[in-house]
């Protein structure tokens, strides 16, 4: 599991595991029966303290996105994927709507606000082709 911590960006780290794995299963990286790694390994792998991993598992598992499986780890719950992506796209419609927000406090009317969205769409695919 390869996961980008950022100790400077403001965001505590057990949540940027927590948001980054949540996006992980919306996504499809991680799979409904797939084993995370253990605290232990993650800590090694990504050079953070083992109670920040072990915070972040709690998490996921009480927002019902990991289950323990007896003797074998923390695997991703079933349900975790339709979850995951309902709260995905629920933070992406807070953003857009922060951005519309200051576009119509700025004196954008929302003709002009589309017409940045289309660009800036436009612009971001051709970096994704």
């Amino acid at each position: 599991m390869f996961l980008r911590i950022d100790p400077d960006n403001g965001i505590p780290i057990y949540d940027q595991i927590v948001r980054q794995v949540k996006y992980a299963v919306a996504e499809g990286t991680l799979t409904p029966g797939q084993l995370v790694p253990s605290v232990r390994e993650l800590a090694k792998q990504i050079t953070v303290n083992p109670n920040t991993i072990q915070r972040a598992y709690q998490q996921l598992q009480d927002h019902e996105v990991l289950e323990s499986l007896r003797g074998r780890g923390l695997a991703v719950c079933k349900g975790a994927v339709k979850q995951c992506v309902l709260e995905r796209q629920e933070l992406l419609r807070n953003r857009m709507e922060q951005v519309i927000t200051e576009g119509l406090r700025s004196g954008l009317d929302i003709d002009q606000l589309r017409v940045l969205f289309e660009k800036s769409v436009k612009q971001v695919s051709k970096l994704e082709d």
